[in-house]
């Protein structure tokens, strides 16, 4: 372990690196939207069936991470997913036809799942884990709020298609460094502390646990009100208040980058008061109620931004938090397959209100984004009651807190 921990700072940074660029992908989408609308001559409902292939992908990969982890080992299984995400995105840059561009998304999604769901997994198995986490998902929202500006920026003299060639040549180094660092088998197989090792059994065994489910439809939910805000917000703001192309731009920058500073802002506060990980979400999933309420009745373009932006930042810690807790929702020889099983599921909401957001902005008008947060934020705190009901006792009552002690801390970057 001692070894371990003098070289894990490299793959740690990496798998920081690994966050931006998923968060760059997901922060791209609401800028380009427009453009593919223009590009295939497709209403809004129709480009949105994209969400739906990215998601399949994503669920395969989420049902299938934890056999690449046993099997194959980190290393191998990051690789793997990140391969795919770069050839996926060298495709999509090719300009293929609609059909084609909605069936590639299988692939995309099946890389960024891999990727997420792996790195969710190594870092839980870390001293310090809910702070890396914390830090991880951070590195996310870092990405999605340099997302739109690298869109907008790259849309101003290229085609949308420029922007997917860049992400996946920024993948190209980040899978070479994962290759270069990470040990053949970073994280040991159940097999090796007299687990059995994982088989497809271990996957129906945690789809049968309620508080693994819930937890799973919880995340579904909270990344359906994350990705609908984040890809149909640039419309909103266009449409229903009159804003410019690049003030719209730089508002949805600013909800990822309040997305991002909730994650790093949030956690270290609540600990601090002797907040435990389930109050601090019931604080946070207010603040998103609030915000999203604001953004309905907001009586002008500024306050609105300003709502985006609060509504980023009360959602930022909810997700990595919920992953910290996962632990407390099962076995721990189910921890893995359960990181996979909430991680795949958590995109079917990002496939399915994100389109649903999308038909109603095309039957009824982009108004209605703002009520439909609202109303998903009340299903999530709804959801979270019921998660909170479910979880085992913490080991300790610090693990409860969503930062751990400075002495954990320590041990990683």
């Amino acid at each position: 372990m001692s070894a371990l921990r003098r070289d894990s700072w490299v793959p740690v940074a990496l798998a920081y690196a690994t966050f931006v660029l998923v968060g760059l992908s997901a922060g791209v989408g609401g800028v380009l939207l427009p453009a593919q609308i223009d590009d295939y001559g497709l209403d809004k409902a129709t480009v949105g069936t994209q969400f739906f292939t990215f998601s399949a992908g994503f669920m395969l990969a989420g049902s299938t991470a934890g056999w690449l982890i046993h099997r194959f080992g980190v290393r191998t299984s990051l690789v793997v997913g990140g391969g795919v995400f770069a050839l996926a995105g060298l495709y999509t840059a090719v300009r293929p036809p609609f059909a084609a561009f909605v069936a590639v998304q299988i692939l995309a999604g099946y890389g960024t799942g891999i990727l997420e769901s792996v790195l969710n997994a190594y870092l839980t198995e870390r001293p310090g884990a809910t702070t890396l986490l914390n830090r991880l998902h951070a590195f996310f929202g870092v990405g999605a709020l340099l997302g739109p500006l690298l869109a907008t920026w790259i849309l101003s003299f290229l085609p949308w298609t420029a922007v997917w060639l860049v992400l996946a040549l920024v993948s190209l180094p980040l899978l070479a460094g994962f290759w270069l660092t990470l040990p053949a088998r970073e994280i040991p197989s159940p097999a090796a502390d007299g687990e059995p090792a994982e088989r497809p059994g271990l996957l129906t065994a945690v789809s049968r646990q309620p508080a693994v489910l819930l937890g799973a439809v919880f995340l579904a939910v909270y990344v359906g009100l994350e990705i609908s805000v984040g890809n149909w917000g640039f419309s909103f703001l266009v449409e229903e208040h009159g804003q410019g192309d690049l003030i719209a731009g730089y508002t949805v920058s600013g909800y990822w980058l309040g997305l991002a500073l909730g994650r790093f802002l949030i956690s270290p506060a609540a600990t601090r008061l002797g907040m435990t990980a389930t109050g601090m979400t019931y604080v946070c999933l207010a603040g998103i109620t609030v915000s999203a309420l604001l953004a309905w009745i907001a009586p002008g373009a500024a306050v609105a931004s300003v709502s985006f932006v609060l509504l980023g930042f009360w959602l930022g810690p909810v997700f990595p938090t919920t992953m910290a807790v996962a632990p407390r929702l099962t076995v721990p020889r189910l921890v893995p397959t359960a990181i996979g099983l909430l991680n795949g599921v958590s995109v079917v909401g990002g496939a399915v209100f994100p389109w649903l957001a999308g038909a109603i902005a095309q039957g009824v008008g982009v108004w209605t984004l703002p009520p439909f947060a609202v109303v998903l934020a009340l299903a999530l705190l709804l959801v979270w009651w019921l998660v909170a009901g479910r979880m085992t006792p913490a080991p300790h009552p610090a693990a409860d807190e969503p930062v751990p002690s400075r002495s954990e801390d320590q041990a990683e970057i």
